[in-house]
């Protein structure tokens, strides 16, 4: 049940416990079925802008309305946005803030267009006019936040700093 590991001089013998869970094998499983999912999203919403152009390009037929043609428009950009995040984390198996903060800022201001901002309710446009800010400061502090690479790992980081200042202190 237990395999003894290599040892170095002057350490004890590591001990792996082997067991009916391969853990790696069962996270690279579910790895790969959010994979899928997430390819079934892409190809679902990809479908969905295809008909959303289609819509798009019927509702130029005259009479022409301004109005659902802007919103169509808005609607696919948002879409397009959506898919572009897919995309990333496709790539990179992360979400971007970046990209997220873009799809919610084009899906307020696609709201108060549509809506009209004279229909608009005033608290509404105050909440609206805060939640943008808030956005719009998210997306400068995201320029400083720094990234994270393959290999680092801040807890480790954080472990070595407070064992190097340990080992500094005097003995008392």
């Amino acid at each position: 049940m237990y395999e003894t590991l290599k040892k170095s001089p002057g350490q004890r013998p590591l001990v792996q416990r082997r067991s009916w869970l391969d853990l790696e094998r069962i996270v690279q499983a579910l790895e790969l079925i959010q994979d899928g999912i997430v390819i079934c999203l892409c190809l679902g919403l990809f479908s969905f802008m295809v008909l959303q152009i289609r819509e798009m390009v019927l509702s130029l037929i005259p009479p022409v309305q301004f109005h659902a043609v802007t919103a169509d428009i808005l609607s696919l950009l948002i879409w397009v946005e959506l898919f572009r995040l897919l995309i990333i984390y496709l790539k990179e198996q992360r979400i971007s803030i970046g990209v997220a903060v873009e799809v919610a800022i084009v899906s307020v201001l696609r709201e108060v267009i549509v809506r009209g901002v004279l229909e608009t309710n005033s608290t509404q446009i105050l909440a609206t006019c805060a939640f943008l800010l808030v956005l719009g400061v998210l997306m400068m502090i995201r320029v400083w936040l720094p990234s994270t690479f393959e290999g680092i790992d801040p807890e480790q980081a954080v472990s070595e700093r407070h064992k190097n200042r340990l080992e500094s202190l005097p003995d008392n």
